[in-house]
């Protein structure tokens, strides 16, 4: 969301608890409303198309928080919070819990996509994402940002997979457990090649 400088001289730093709490606290409302609703209606598709109309509601307001603390909403939120808005909201309106399981699809395919497209025309679109916590040599930032590029389109493959194969809870499973284990353990992996090309810190002197 664009602002005007104006604007943004209301704005003020979000704590890092506060980010973290924004980004990950819809998901955390999503699977615990799904295994309470699984109890109550005792089937697990509707327990699903429940969670996911309180996953719209909880991003919607996590998004709506975000901008009013820093009078704008970064780029990868704002690319998740409308594919959860718009696949999520077909989900309840055609109680259809396929357009949910698409959004990880969706969501890795879009940013594995991007950021090839961005690696094959010379651009390290990874980096404005990074820069502020990694300091690399434009070599490191390029296989860095092709890596991340082939782990985002594993992850959407793998989603295709999972849930056109496998039961909702399989999927539900793999989802919350599989993604993130896979995701923390592609980032231990690249910790070598961050070491390799990390640039050396500026004397100050």
């Amino acid at each position: 969301m664009a602002t005007s400088p104006n604007s943004n001289s209301s704005a003020t730093a979000m704590t890092p608890q506060l980010k973290l709490a924004l980004d990950m606290g819809p998901l955390v409302v999503f699977f615990a409303a799904y295994f309470v609703a699984k109890r109550v209606l005792t089937d697990d598709t509707q327990g699903l198309i429940w969670a996911t109309g309180l996953f719209v509601v909880m991003t919607v307001i996590a998004l709506a928080v975000s901008y009013a603390i820093e009078r704008r909403v970064h780029a990868m939120p704002l690319i998740t919070g409308a594919v959860v808005l718009v696949m999520g909201g077909l989900t309840v309106y055609f109680n259809d819990e396929r357009f949910i399981k698409y959004k990880p699809t969706i969501v890795s395919g879009l940013m594995g996509s991007t950021l090839l497209i961005g690696w094959a025309s010379g651009r390290s679109l990874i980096k404005p994402l990074l820069g502020t916590t990694l300091e690399l040599d434009e070599t490191g930032w390029r296989k860095l940002t092709l890596r991340w590029a082939c782990f985002f389109l594993m992850i959407a493959g793998l989603n295709e997979l999972v849930w056109r194969s496998t039961t909702t809870a399989t999927w539900l499973n793999f989802k919350l457990f599989g993604i993130l284990g896979l995701t923390f353990l592609f980032m231990l992996l690249q910790q070598p090649l961050l070491q390799r090309h990390a640039l050396e810190p500026k004397d100050n002197d």
